[in-house]
């Protein structure tokens, strides 16, 4: 008899949905871990000075909260609890006036001047039925259980986010809010499905907002990471995965890894069908982080940006696209869009007593080696002036030092790949399952299947449920 049913390989948010819902099952599964640490992009640690703590990957969470698969798990028994700032989201503009995502899409839109009508036309449909859309944006493609809601959503979601704004808003207020929103898909914003990821973002700001856990990302992890536990499950760190022969007798293997690691390792004999496919996998830009020590909360002008734990730091719409275009043909803009995140605020435990964090990051070039901190900086500056006066120390990762810290982050790609119109469903592979590969004992479950990144577990949920079906004849 094997000692494992199943193993699972990658400890990433993904990894664990997908060694839960087989234990669940009585499915006995072994993780296996090439870092020292669970977690994969839901990490935290003393990157700056002792007792101040940092998101090493991940820092905000309105996925997570609201993700249908971890909404069934009992991770408030295991020490996971979320911290909801009053406001989502804070994004200024020069002039001194800031734009605050609210809870109620009416009272986001009074803000919003001539503009204000269209936003509520443009959001409401979508929360009012988020509890319908959710599942079926979070999944491969399929048939929708509710088909209406979701193809009013869907044709939004498929413009780019140029094109929808120029359709639904007239002043600079609720495009830079747009652009902002659409900034996180990593997309040039004329390309299409870029509005998708703002639709998203936003609806779940109204529904949820833009939680975060108390403690630091690990916090998710440790959750995970004890209830997976709790079942009978096992965990190895410190076990990298480079051949078939690291991976012990067992029915079926899921690899939370993206579709390059799934290439280098030995004996995986795909077809060669499959392996072009994985070939020609597209990976989206990179990142350049910061994180900081703070003697002070940031001073920022407008004090309305401290209700948010989220600042989208780019101003105009025009300032936004631009940024994002320059990523895409190469080259650094000097004037980057900047998510900035300060925790501090609303969660005091990060830091020693009355200090503070923040971290940040702006899009690269995938592989850059450029610092970025010059101009992260002078971006948070240009809306908080006597920002550089309350750092204390500083901890910056490029695109190298990004996949560094997660390997699935290739070439600084925090999404496991570019969400392309071509990719959003259908990633790694043209596969009405995507999450099978060519063998059948091996399925993917990591953000480069549906539905993509962030922290969700929904990856690995839908591959999980496949390998139930195919090996076990059961279902979740």
């Amino acid at each position: 008899m094997n000692a494992f049913d199943a193993v699972v390989v990658g400890t990433g948010p993904n990894g664990y949905a997908a060694a839960i819902t087989l234990q669940q099952q009585g499915v006995s599964v072994l993780m296996l871990e090439a870092s020292k640490t669970v977690g994969g992009g839901a990490r935290s640690a003393p990157l700056t000075l002792p007792g101040f703590v940092h998101d090493v990957g991940s820092a905000i969470h309105p996925l997570g909260v609201s993700s249908p698969f971890f909404r069934k798990l009992p991770l408030d028994q295991f020490g996971l609890e979320w911290i909801y700032p009053p406001e989502a989201l804070a994004h200024p503009l020069d002039h001194g006036e800031t734009i605050l995502l609210k809870r109620s899409v009416e009272e986001t839109a009074l803000q919003l001047g001539q503009d204000a009508s269209a936003y509520v036309g443009l959001m409401k449909h979508a929360v009012d039925h988020w509890d319908k859309i959710a599942p079926d944006f979070l999944g491969p493609l399929t048939w929708p259980r509710h088909p209406l809601p979701m193809l009013r959503f869907g044709l939004k979601a498929i413009q780019s986010a140029e094109g929808l704004s120029r359709r639904f808003f007239q002043a600079e207020p609720a495009k830079a809010l747009w652009a902002g929103l659409a900034a996180h898909s990593m997309l040039p914003l004329h390309k299409m499905v870029s509005s998708g990821v703002a639709m998203v973002l936003g609806a779940l700001g109204h529904v949820v907002g833009w939680p975060f856990p108390k403690g630091g990302a690990q916090s998710i992890t440790q959750a995970l990471d004890q209830y997976f536990k709790s079942l009978g499950g096992v965990v190895e760190t410190g076990k990298k995965v480079t051949s078939t022969k690291d991976i012990p007798d067992c029915k079926v293997v899921l690899f939370d890894l993206t579709p390059a690691q799934l290439l280098a390792i030995e004996g995986l004999s795909f077809n060669v069908w499959y392996r072009k496919q994985l070939q020609h996998f597209q990976y989206g830009q990179g990142i350049f982080k910061i994180d900081w020590a703070l003697s002070d909360p940031i001073p920022f002008r407008n004090p309305a940006c401290l209700r948010a734990a989220t600042i989208h730091i780019g101003g105009t719409m025009e300032e936004i696209a631009r940024s994002e275009k320059m990523i895409w043909q190469h080259q650094h803009p000097e004037k980057p869009f900047v998510l900035l995140v300060h925790q501090t605020p609303f969660d005091p435990s990060r830091a020693p007593a009355g200090k503070h964090t923040a971290w940040a990051y702006c899009h690269v070039p995938r592989y850059s080696q450029q610092d970025m901190t010059k101009a992260i900086e002078q971006q948070v500056e240009r809306f908080a002036p006597g920002f550089g006066d309350t750092i204390l120390a500083r901890h910056t990762m490029n695109t190298q030092q990004v996949e560094a810290f997660n390997a699935n982050y290739i070439g600084g790609d925090i999404n496991g790949g570019a969400q392309t119109i071509t990719q959003l469903f259908t990633r790694p592979t043209w596969r009405l399952r995507p999450y099978r590969t060519s063998l059948k004992q091996v399925y993917i479950c990591s953000s480069s299947t549906p539905p993509g990144g962030g922290v969700h577990g929904m990856c690995g949920y839908h591959a999980a449920r496949l390998a139930l079906q195919d090996h076990f004849h059961k279902t979740n």
